[in-house]
């Protein structure tokens, strides 16, 4: 990254981007937390449950470590640019929260409702997560 700059950065922290960023990473937690009651899981063998249970406990704390990082970044104790390594994984956060709110849309199953809560402000998330994915991928 060295050669260019990281406009996704600047959407963090300048554009107010942090704030859905901050709510599917949120929200990805809780999918993770709550993955042994995910109808798709239900459906599953035992074995692959166990499989994903055990990666979902490992990806908890890399969440809790990307939402501290945030927080020192809103706080200007860290750059912007720390974030550039994680664009990836904030990328499946987004995608996560954005196929669960299309899933309590389309199946109004009760798990996915639950999880994603206020269906009106979810919808009113998907334009957000769209340019959250979009702007976070731009280099110059």
């Amino acid at each position: 990254m060295s050669e260019s700059f990281w406009l996704g950065g600047t959407y963090i922290k300048h554009e107010g981007g942090y704030e859905i960023i901050l709510k599917s990473l949120n929200h990805y937690k809780k999918r993770l937390k709550t993955l042994g009651q995910s109808p798709e899981l239900q459906n599953s063998a035992a074995m692959f449950a166990s499989v994903l249970n055990q990666e979902a406990r490992k990806t908890i704390p890399i969440i809790d470590g990307t939402i501290e990082k945030i927080h020192d970044i809103l706080r200007g104790v860290k750059e912007y640019d720390s974030l550039y390594n994680d664009v990836k994984f904030l990328e499946k956060a987004l995608s996560c929260y954005k196929s669960d709110i299309q899933k309590a849309q389309d199946t109004g199953n009760e798990y996915f409702v639950k999880l994603v809560g206020d269906m009106k402000a979810a919808s009113n998330d998907i334009e957000p997560i769209n340019t959250a994915k979009c702007k976070i991928n731009t280099c110059i």
